[in-house]
């Protein structure tokens, strides 16, 4: 037997060109793994090239590998035949780890097939040398290498499959089972090889017209590292692409998810809002007309919340505000809803085992509101009205249930709050009675509707000194409207700003008609409201209009109440402080009816104390009250204020009020409130 040598430097490339083919197979098999359509026949038939020329490389650099002492070729047909079947051996494995399942039937026939490949492949890449006599092949080590072939692809492919997605470390894995891979390829090569005996006297029939050994090796090694390089290359090129594209569609889906959430959401609160609220409704009511039973509708407005929000600005209103969310939302089940609908309204939707649970359900909103909060280091308490609708029987849309709740809220407020009230439809005449007093009443001033009626201010002596004005409002359909039926609307709506302002400049403007007539020491008085008291345009709302008619500041008083006064006092200690350097007249209204502190009171730079009427009206009958308007008349005698007693209807009163030392009474008695054209003739003085 002619004895053969092997070139160590070959028999490394060749384990080290079997390992990077191994590697490149499991890359690609995880980049067909996550592709999806045509591109993955690509993948296939790529990969397919490029690890068969890598594995058919390592074969073909084992042989060359291989020398005998006599001159060895190949025969360029079977040499590319044995190309070939590398090639479809290894398409032929990535397609099979490309399926979404390995059963153990497909990988054994895999591994079969794959392993018949790879063993043609080696012997008739051994048969292209053509050899004379032909190579006799031990059977054992034959057999040996032909198991070890089935083995070899079966394990490739389960690893291969098992690899091809990208997991943590999947990189490293696939180096590690590359190794493995690499020597068991390179196992059965040299086995086959160990197989083989070369009888005396043999010769390469290829040797004289095949290929040359000489300068075939590094052809193989530069062609196949090419092949494999861009290979592998493109897979990582594209695996990266494929991630940031991925990371792309994840940052589009989580800001689609966020667009939906603020979309559907409160932003401050994170409840449903009216959108999602109104979706939700018309499930629940699908819902009930297939499977039968009732659900409520509840519409909660906050009492209180505003004074919270006015005095700890609305930083703590926000806070209180999730605060409240988060309750509500901890006391109902998983299938109820609540919402902000806006501002300190709040909507709970809750299914019911029967209609008569919406007491329960109420009770327990209207308990757990009027428990104390804790925010920002302040205990807060606040209120709340509901008013309920009930499905089937308050409404067959949401919008009908939505409105007809809401027409329930207004009745629990007008029932003194801090309540619920269910819907009755007389409520809907009522809430539109509302919606179209509110309608005119935002459409008065452009019309011009309003009207000043002033009633006569008298001094002790009976001399008049001046008048209130007091607004009324000319309705085209209601008739003349007293203040008592629109203010509270004006200022829940913060129409009584700009209302506010008209009767300023009106009283301004009637005043100095009088002032020019010579009554230069008149005093027209102007009610202030709460709103427009704390309105931050009140200051220069007053210099305008005193600038406008070119009336002097004596000559207007402005009357606030106690309340008013005394609910921010270091405030409104500033704002009367500026009133008063203009030369304003201030008087506090309806005295002896708030909670005034006297250390603040003697710091108001007022210049009149106003007895309530309500004192003022049973002065006669009940000691009580004469005993505190004498208290107020001296207090203010005391502080050096005038004393001015309205509601004066009786002789009696007047007497028992001039006695004390009230410096002006006003009220029926003396003179009715009149239109301004009516007013000089009524107290009978020459113009």
């Amino acid at each position: 037997m002619l004895a053969g040598s092997y070139d160590p430097a070959l028999v490394l490339i060749s384990l080290c060109v079997a390992m990077l083919a191994s590697y490149t197979a499991l890359d690609l098999a995880g980049r067909i793994a996550t592709t999806r359509g045509w591109p993955v026949l690509l993948w296939i038939g790529g990969g397919g090239v490029a690890m068969g020329i890598g594995v058919w490389s390592m074969h073909f650099i084992g042989m060359l590998a291989f020398s005998l002492p006599i001159p060895l070729g190949y025969d360029l047909t079977l040499t590319l035949l044995s190309l070939a079947i590398a090639v479809l051996s290894s398409g032929f494995a990535l397609a099979l780890v490309s399926q979404d399942r390995l059963p153990l039937w497909h990988l054994l026939c895999g591994a079969l097939a794959m392993g018949a490949g790879i063993s043609c492949m080696h012997y008739l890449g051994m048969y292209a040398m053509l050899m004379q006599p032909g190579i006799d092949y031990d059977p054992t080590l034959f057999g040996l290498s032909l198991v070890i072939a089935v083995a070899a692809s079966g394990a490739a492919l389960w690893i291969a499959f098992q690899l091809r997605h990208n997991t943590p470390y999947v990189r490293l894995a696939r180096a590690g089972a590359a190794l493995v891979m690499g020597v068991a390829i390179v196992g059965m090569h040299y086995t086959g090889m160990a197989a083989a005996r070369f009888p005396e006297g043999s010769f390469c029939g290829a040797s004289p017209s095949g290929l040359d050994s000489d300068w075939l090796a590094l052809l193989i090694i530069i062609v196949t590292l090419a092949v494999i390089g861009i290979a592998l290359l493109t897979s990582v090129l594209d695996a990266r692409l494929e991630s940031r594209t991925a990371q792309l569609t994840s940052s589009l889906a989580q800001a689609n998810q966020e667009l939906t959430q603020l979309a559907l959401h409160d932003n401050l609160t994170r409840l449903p809002n009216r959108v999602l609220l109104e979706d939700r409704i018309e499930q629940m009511i699908g819902k009930v007309q297939r499977s039968g039973g009732h659900f409520a509708l509840m519409f909660l407005d906050l009492d209180g919340f505003k004074p919270v929000n006015d005095a700890f600005g609305h930083h703590v209103g926000d806070l209180l505000l999730k605060a409240v969310a988060q309750r509500l939302r901890d006391s109902l089940r998983s299938e109820d809803t609540v919402a902000r609908i806006g501002g300190d309204e709040f909507v709970v939707l809750a299914e019911l085992a029967e209609a008569e649970d919406a007491v329960t359900v109420a009770s327990q909103q209207v308990n757990l509101l009027a428990q104390p909060f804790q925010v920002a280091g302040q205990e807060l308490r606040i209120a709340a009205s509901i008013g309920i609708t009930l499905y089937p029987g308050d409404g067959s849309t949401q919008q009908e249930l939505l409105r007809n709740a809401d027409a329930a809220m207004y009745h629990a407020k007008g029932n003194g709050k801090n309540g619920y009230s269910f819907f009755e439809q007389s409520m809907n005449t009522n809430a539109r009675n509302h919606l179209q007093l509110l309608h005119d009443l935002r459409a008065a001033l452009d019309r011009r509707e309003f009207t000043l009626h002033y009633q006569p201010k008298f001094a002790a002596s009976g001399e008049p000194i001046g008048a209130e004005a007091l607004l009324r409002w000319q309705h085209p359909q209601r008739g003349l409207m007293m203040p008592d039926t629109f203010i509270a609307l004006a200022e829940r709506t913060g129409l009584i700003i700009p209302i506010g302002d008209w009767v300023l400049d009106e009283a301004c403007r009637q005043m100095r008609e009088w002032y020019l007539q010579g009554h230069e020491s008149w005093r027209v008085a102007v009610n202030l409201s709460a709103l427009q008291f704390c309105h931050a345009a009140l200051v220069q709302s007053v210099a305008d209009a005193l600038q406008r008619h070119q009336l002097p500041a004596r000559c207007l008083t402005l009357e606030i109440t106690e309340t008013t006064a005394m609910r921010d006092a270091d405030s409104s200690l500033e704002i009367l402080g500026k009133l008063s350097d203009m030369g304003v007249d201030l008087s506090i209204d309806d005295f002896g009816t708030g909670y005034s502190s006297l250390l603040y009171l003697k710091r108001l730079p007022a210049n009149e104390l106003k007895i309530d009427r309500g004192f003022v009206r049973d002065l006669e009958q009940d000691s009580d009250d004469a005993a505190i308007v004498s208290a107020i008349v001296a207090l203010g005698q005391a502080l050096d204020l005038r004393i001015v007693a309205e509601g004066v209807e009786t002789s009696g009163q007047q007497n028992f009020l001039t006695r004390l030392g009230c410096d002006s009474l006003q009220g029926f008695l003396l003179g009715k409130p009149v239109p301004a054209e009516q007013f000089l003739e009524r107290l009978s003085v020459p113009v």
